[in-house]
């Protein structure tokens, strides 16, 4: 089948946005299939580094039409910057598709989840404040404004005096804010936005079904990942919406039986941004040398993520949560210069010994990791381009996760640039 699935299995930050990259160039579509800007991905290119929010890493490719489905949560304002911003070093735009049937970030929803984590303090969620989360919460309570409203200006006016009602209540009342003016909204989406972003707006989902039909390569691209899923992750320290396999159908309007290849991303190590449980965390000198050396800081808001080392237990977990056929491992060069290297195998619960994620938060905030230790290789892998360049400690790491996730590892990062991948 030529639709394949890019997903993250672990916290995010797995290196999807090089790998989509580096595969958009034999694709004809890359789909973005849910989550909003809060979610970043980094493209190095020669020289240049390109930080893509909204748009599918894809982008750089000439061949590929980007498409943004409708599982995604759109804020007008940054997609505008984001294509500007991209016209400007000379990259085409003109490609880029937005569902109709996304739904739009709205400014009640910024300013509702910058109050909301202000007014939950030591308990806040560590959302990234970009109204990710009230949004969906508007989907699903069917309250929404969507993508195609920006073509009819009195369907928008009539969604948002309903909406602004609640919201303007909640944000005065309860929280003792100003109300948001219907007005100076409309007059900036339907004024500013509309018709920078109507040449793009197309019905993704009859282009993607007749593109399937025709045999076109096509790439679902997720942001977050795994365990940041709304029903899968660590709930309540996930995301809005589904980044797993599952949700790339829901996304983007591709059938369950029409996926091919699902490719599951995992970093040779691993990290998380914000709040929630973290068995393998490293709160010492070596967790601060990863996020150091792996230049740990999100790709939107520069936050510092938290590192450990590799978790096996999640990964099994993912794998079968996506029926991943197989792995890609990134940043392997990051571990270069570590003499021990750890991956955890099993979770230890007071005297019990599990292998798989327990499904109670209590036991998994609690849960001690069991490690296996490996010989760290101590040298610069970053010109390894096939298996054999790798030296033999770094081998025995990578055959020891493939035997132990169960799962082949095809493709392995040694570096930041495209062209820096060995394939396993």
């Amino acid at each position: 089948m030529p639709v394949k699935v890019v997903v993250g299995t672990q916290w995010g930050d797995e290196g999807k946005g090089k790998l989509t990259d580096s595969m958009a160039a034999q694709c004809d579509y890359v789909v973005r299939y849910q989550g909003g800007h809060n979610a970043g991905h980094t493209v190095v290119v020669g020289e240049e580094s390109f930080a893509l929010s909204l748009i599918p890493s894809g982008i750089l490719s000439e061949r590929a039409t980007c498409v943004i489905g409708n599982g995604v949560v759109v804020e007008p304002g940054v997609l505008i910057k984001e294509m500007e911003a991209l016209n400007a070093r000379g990259v085409d735009t003109s490609r880029i598709l937005v569902s109709g049937s996304a739904h739009l970030i709205m400014p009640y929803h910024l300013e509702l989840d910058r109050v909301t984590e202000r007014y939950l303090g030591k308990n806040a969620l560590g959302t990234t404040k970009r109204g990710i989360g009230p949004a969906y919460a508007d989907k699903a309570n069917r309250i929404g404004l969507r993508v195609q409203d920006l073509l009819d200006e009195k369907i928008f006016r009539q969604k948002l005096d309903v909406a602004l009602r609640e919201k303007n209540a909640v944000l005065s009342k309860v929280y003792n804010r100003l109300p948001l003016s219907g007005d100076e909204i409309a007059d900036r989406y339907l004024g500013e936005y509309a018709s920078k972003i109507a040449p793009h707006i197309a019905d993704t989902v009859e282009i993607l079904q007749n593109a399937v039909a025709a045999g076109k390569e096509i790439l679902l691209e997720g942001a977050q990942a795994t365990f940041l899923d709304i029903d899968h992750g660590t709930y309540p320290f996930v995301t809005s919406s589904s980044p797993t396999a599952g949700g790339a159908c829901i996304g983007s309007g591709i059938g369950p039986r029409q996926l091919g290849s699902i490719i599951g991303i995992s970093k040779a190590y691993l990290t998380r941004v914000g709040a929630g449980p973290f068995p393998t965390e490293l709160k010492d000198e070596t967790g601060d040398r990863l996020i150091e050396i792996g230049h740990e800081f999100g790709t939107v808001t520069g936050r510092r993520r938290r590192a450990g080392w590799f978790d096996a237990v999640l990964v099994r977990h993912a794998a079968r949560l996506n029926s991943l056929t197989e792995i890609a491992l990134t940043k392997m060069d990051v571990l270069d210069s570590f003499e021990t290297i750890k991956v955890c195998v099993a979770y230890r619960d007071g005297d019990k010994i599990l292998d798989s994620v327990p499904y109670h938060q209590s036991v998994f905030h609690k849960v001690e990791p069991i490690y296996e230790e490996f010989q760290g290789w101590m040298t610069d892998i970053s010109a390894a381009r096939k298996l054999s360049d790798l030296p033999k400690e770094a081998r025995v790491y990578v055959e020891f996760l493939k035997e132990n996730l169960g799962v082949p590892i095809t493709t392995i990062g040694v570096g930041p640039e495209r062209e820096q991948f060995v394939q396993g």
